[in-house]
């Protein structure tokens, strides 16, 4: 009711159709900061006038008629599907990108989420490196993260769709991880040379592994197909913390960028609401 009250409003309805316009970019949520069910979360992500969404494992237990509905659920909407994760539960399962013994079942995984893309007609799978192995030099697990993203390229590009690697900090919100920084995600990107691997540059923990986050982009940006938006500390509404993002999103445009800016914060207030000024922000530093 109050997200239906907010977009009767003069402010909630401006916000809602400036999110609609054509612009270079495509904007999206990821579903695991909403609340609710698929149906709400997509409901959601509609009111704030986003144009897709990022799943991570909704879809594991989808039969392909669950499939099917989820679709016309999302094109009722006027919502795309833009990506799900290639190794779910990659804590708690032997799926690392970074143990030779493991590449069996990362590439099994890998399979699998290219499946169920083809299915959900969704472009981009997400490929998470895995945390430090114990007794083994980074450079080691370095070259078999190169090695198993390449083999898992060819996969992709069988399949014609898209991997995006995402580093993530190791500092405050993944303990242990190996591929900390986008510079590091870079270099990775550059060793596999396939335009089937690009960078899912998550600008919240590129700040809080290495800061230099614009100069960063700067260089990242022709291999990047998706940037995630949150604000630190905290991990919330872009504006509420430390990052100047009204100068982030300048330098993205700057660089030509063309693709996905995917929203994957916790929403300090009524989601559709801080979801449809995410993306006034957004659309209004890029003007």
């Amino acid at each position: 009711m109050q997200r239906r009250m907010f977009l009767q409003t003069t402010t909630g309805a401006a916000l809602a159709q400036s999110s609609r316009t054509e612009t270079p970019f495509i904007t999206s949520v990821m579903l695991w900061t909403l609340r609710g069910s698929f149906q709400r979360k997509l409901e959601i992500a509609a009111e704030a006038g986003m144009n897709s969404v990022e799943l991570v494992d909704e879809h594991l237990n989808w039969s392909d008629a669950r499939i099917a509905e989820a679709r016309k659920e999302a094109a009722a909407m006027k919502l795309g599907m833009d990506t799900i994760i290639a190794t779910p539960a990659w804590t708690s399962r032997p799926v690392s990108m970074l143990d030779p013994a493991q590449s069996a079942n990362f590439l099994g995984d890998v399979e699998r989420a290219l499946v169920f893309a083809r299915k959900l007609e969704i472009p981009q799978v997400i490929l998470i490196a895995g945390n430090t192995l114990k007794d083994t030099p980074p450079e080691r697990q370095f070259a078999t993260l190169v090695e198993n993203c390449k083999r898992a390229a060819d996969l992709a590009a069988k399949a014609n769709l898209t991997l995006i690697v995402e580093p993530l900090n190791n500092k405050v919100d993944h303990k242990g991880f190996f591929l900390a920084s986008c510079v590091d995600g870079l270099r990775l990107i550059r060793e596999v040379d396939n335009p089937h691997v690009k960078l899912l540059f998550d600008i919240y923990h590129e700040q809080v592994q290495s800061g230099n986050v614009i100069r960063t982009i700067r260089e990242a940006a022709p291999h990047t197909a998706v940037f995630h938006i949150a604000d630190n500390p905290g991990r919330n509404d872009p504006g509420t913390g430390e990052m100047n993002y009204p100068n982030i999103f300048a330098a993205i445009k700057a660089t030509g960028y063309r693709g996905y800016i995917t929203m994957e914060y916790v929403p300090k207030g009524d989601a559709a609401q801080s979801l449809a000024k995410a993306v006034k922000l957004l659309r209004d530093s890029w003007a």
